[in-house]
């Protein structure tokens, strides 16, 4: 390379370390480098390898920095392995892009603590960034601050980061305070049929939101004078629809009744954090919420999301697949008792501690410990129901799990137009899976996991149960372009690896 290439790529790495709000130590860290060759790297003194700089630009989460020689990530699984040892559960995923979203009603500084470090949260950040939201990570890269602008410039909406996650939705909620008209990208996300926005409209409505939508945007008109008289009901007890709901009522100078609510963990994470901001809410963990709202919320918050009941989820269905005995630690069982009560019907060999809290001070958590078990297929199908039923994101799990006990398992996934049939790409690795119409997948086991290259489902859950099923079977699988779990997991291989899993990570380069 010639040595003002060498500059040119140091200067944009440094603006993209910058642009995190990194230091050079903890660049290095990321890498597992010294200070002092990053120093050399940006000032263009140090020859660099492409596998260098697509490291680079995984760990600045900068396509800058990667000079588009990076291709997507793919992982190589080396199955048949016994994972052994505990593993922390991290910050809820659905909370922390709720609770990113929810710092736009604040007109002080917003601390969230122990963020999701994954692309969905990176893809929001860089939209809030684009419209002068400055955000900057903390403590070493542990925390989140968030200090808004006097204005958000709208015009200037990084539109392509908006269409890369379905939560750029729960804008609409808090924006309605904050300016008379906007204009939004549509949202995007996994890849789970046809979902439109019209249960959050047919809420947003009575607080003066009219939409129309034109060429890949939402044009959205603010009529102050309308507000709700009367309580909302949502025709769809949906996650993302109440806390949009939340959101508008928040800063809404009045009394805003919602009925049926869902009640789900980042619906409450969600409600805590606008009780720190000095919003009170009545009927947490109910279908019924009361929000007695503020017209301008303008304080210093500092706020801990708790752990991820999914995640919690994939690590136990790890631990089954693999025939382990795992402890997964931190787990929120208010959102897990469901599932391991079902469990419990096929036989899982388990035992929990003593209740703790979370961070948050609310959120109930367990270490959980799971043992090789003999497991039989549960007598009554597998099918999701709203909060406190069994979650729909942790159907796909199940898949996993039934494969690996004797009998058949209906699994009925009535929610999404195609979860289902991304589940039979378990057959690519053995699996016995018998797709009965779109929301239906009978599943027959045991299986004998056989190792295969293919590539990633484009739904975050599918993704995560053909890894652990990788990871039962006995030599070497790749799963190709992980970018949709990377969306929702941080560092997924690494940490199974802590525990005994083999997985590498590359590139084509």
């Amino acid at each position: 390379m010639a040595d003002d290439y060498l500059v040119r790529i140091g200067k944009l790495i440094r603006d993209a370390r910058q642009h995190r709000g990194w230091t050079q130590t903890q660049l290095a860290e990321a890498l597992g480098t010294s200070q002092s060759a990053v120093n050399r790297i940006e000032r263009g003194n140090q020859n660099i390898s492409l596998e260098m700089i697509a490291r680079i630009g995984e760990a600045l989460d900068s396509e800058i920095v990667s000079l588009g020689y990076a291709g997507p990530m793919h992982l190589r699984v080396v199955g048949g392995r016994r994972l052994s040892g505990a593993i922390d559960v991290k910050t809820s995923k659905n909370a922390c892009v709720a609770l990113l979203c929810g710092s736009l009603l604040n007109k002080g500084r917003t601390v969230l603590r122990r963020v999701a470090r994954i692309e969905e949260v990176f893809r929001l950040l860089e939209v809030l960034n684009s419209i002068g939201v400055r955000t900057r990570w903390i403590n070493e890269g542990v925390d989140l601050e968030i200090v808004p602008p006097a204005q958000l410039d709208m015009d200037a909406i990084d539109a392509d980061a908006a269409r890369r996650t379905r939560s750029i939705i729960m804008f609409l909620g808090p924006l309605l305070h904050r300016m008379d008209g906007f204009k939004l990208p549509y949202a995007g996300g996994c890849d789970l049929g046809t979902r439109t926005i019209e249960p959050h409209m047919i809420a947003l409505r009575r607080f003066g939101l009219d939409i129309t939508a034109t060429e890949g945007l939402y044009h959205a008109r603010v009529e102050r004078s309308t507000v709700p008289g009367r309580p909302i009901v949502l025709t769809e007890r949906g996650d993302t629809v109440t806390e949009n709901a939340l959101l508008a009522a928040a800063r809404h100078d009045g009394v805003t009744v919602i009925r049926n609510a869902s009640s789900n963990y980042m619906v409450q994470d969600l409600c805590f954090f606008l009780e720190a901001l000095g919003v009170r809410v009545e009927g947490i963990g109910t279908t019924t919420l009361t929000v007695h709202g503020v017209p301008t919320i303008d304080v210093d918050v500092d706020y801990s999301p708790s752990e991820d009941p999914v995640e919690a989820m994939s690590l136990l269905a790890a631990a089954v697949v693999t025939e382990s005995e795992l402890t997964i630690r931190r787990v929120p069982i208010e959102f897990l008792e469901i599932e391991l009560a079902v469990l419990e019907e096929m036989g899982l060999d388990h035992d929990r501690s003593t209740e703790y809290s979370a961070d948050n001070g609310r959120t109930r958590l367990v270490d959980l410990t799971v043992r090789p078990s003999k497991l039989e297929a549960p007598i009554d199908k597998i099918h999701p129901m709203p909060f406190p039923g069994l979650n729909i994101d942790n159907v796909p799990f199940f898949a996993a799990i039934a494969a690996a006990a004797q009998g058949q398992t209906l699994i009925h996934d009535w929610v999404y137009d195609n979860r289902a049939i991304y589940l039979t790409d378990l057959n690519r690795l053995g699996g016995r899976l018998q797709l009965l119409d779109p929301h239906r997948v009978l599943v027959e086991g045991p299986t004998r996991w056989r190792a295969a290259e293919m590539m990633c489902p484009p739904a975050l859950r599918p993704a995560v149960v053909v890894l652990l099923a990788m990871m039962a079977a006995e030599g070497t699988s790749v799963l190709r372009n992980v970018y949709v779990i990377n969306r929702g997991y941080e560092e997924l291989a690494e940490r199974l690896n802590s525990v005994g899993a083999q997985i590498e990570i590359f590139r084509d380069i």
